[in-house]
């Protein structure tokens, strides 16, 4: 495949917003390189960035103060380099599996999980019990945002730069890590049914070299066109829209913007999902007559 404009993190630069690209993806580089030779291990880089969200929680709910808010936000920012490290790692040293993507995830919302609890107590403090609630549903919301934004970033990618993810291996057998990375999958196919058909299409030429490569090109120029509004719905701008609601004084904000605006992205995104997944088939389709 021809990954036209690959940044230093081996991703095709659209699939980078301008902080991946200028900050947190070459800093996530220059770590991995530098883990490659030391015993420490993709999963422990994962774990260590779960530990950095929790600081971060501490920080931002317990502590409070100017100061600590700031420290905070740094080392949420930081969390960024370091979630990037893992994989960087595991692909640098030859260890990238399904298994490290679901630690990878697990460990994402561990720390996360962490930070909603914490900023939920401390709402309490200000406004009652209503802040459980409203914090459980932003919770919510962002997985969900979440885990359709980062499927069909990983999607896209497959269609057009044929670079496999979770879901071209589904995990088999028991344990809380499959059964997650199942629940994963099976909310993502639930809000991305239209796309359903291309995957299906593009599986169907993986024998077929130049199909494939058509394929992929289509996928480029059209699949290409969600992609900012995925961002939207990413970890990038939740961290600076956390720091700034902290700023203000309260996590309140925060949670309202995810509850409100990025789930009426969500929406968006995910009818523009569908209309751009009929256009691919019917492109696809096409070049067969």
């Amino acid at each position: 495949m021809n990954e036209s404009g690959p940044t230093v993190a081996g991703k095709p630069r659209e699939l980078q917003g301008f902080l991946n690209r200028t900050i947190y993806h070459p800093l996530a580089h220059v770590l991995a390189r530098a883990l490659v030779p030391t015993p420490v291990t993709p999963n422990m880089v994962s774990i260590a960035g779960a530990v950095m969200v929790m600081i971060t929680a501490v920080l931002y709910a317990r502590v409070a103060t100017p100061w600590a808010i700031a420290v905070g936000f740094f080392l949420h920012c930081a969390w960024h380099v370091v979630d990037g490290a893992d994989g960087a790692l595991a692909r640098m040293s030859g260890r990238a599996s399904p298994s490290g993507e679901i630690v990878d995830g697990l460990c994402d919302y561990a720390g996360h999980g962490v930070l909603y609890l914490l900023l939920a107590g401390a709402l309490d403090d200000h406004i009652g019990w209503i802040a459980w609630p409203i914090a459980v549903f932003a919770g919510i919301s962002r997985a969900v945002q979440s885990v359709f934004a980062e499927s069909q970033r990983r999607t896209y990618q497959w269609w057009a730069y044929n670079t496999p993810w979770l879901q071209n291996a589904r995990a088999e057998g028991r344990g809380i890590g499959i059964a997650l990375s199942n629940l994963y999958l099976g909310v993502w196919h639930a809000l991305s049914r239209p796309t359903q058909v291309v995957n299906a299409l593009v599986a169907s030429a993986e024998a077929d070299p130049p199909e494939r490569r058509r394929i992929a090109d289509i996928a480029r120029r059209t699949g290409s066109r969600a992609l900012p509004l995925l961002a939207a719905l990413g970890a990038n701008p939740r961290t600076i829209l956390l720091g700034l609601s902290m700023i203000a004084g309260t996590p309140l904000w925060f949670f309202l913007i995810e509850i409100v605006v990025l789930n009426v992205a969500l929406v968006l995104a995910i009818m523009q999902a569908a209309y751009l997944g009929k256009r691919i088939a019917a492109q696809i389709a096409h070049g067969h007559r």
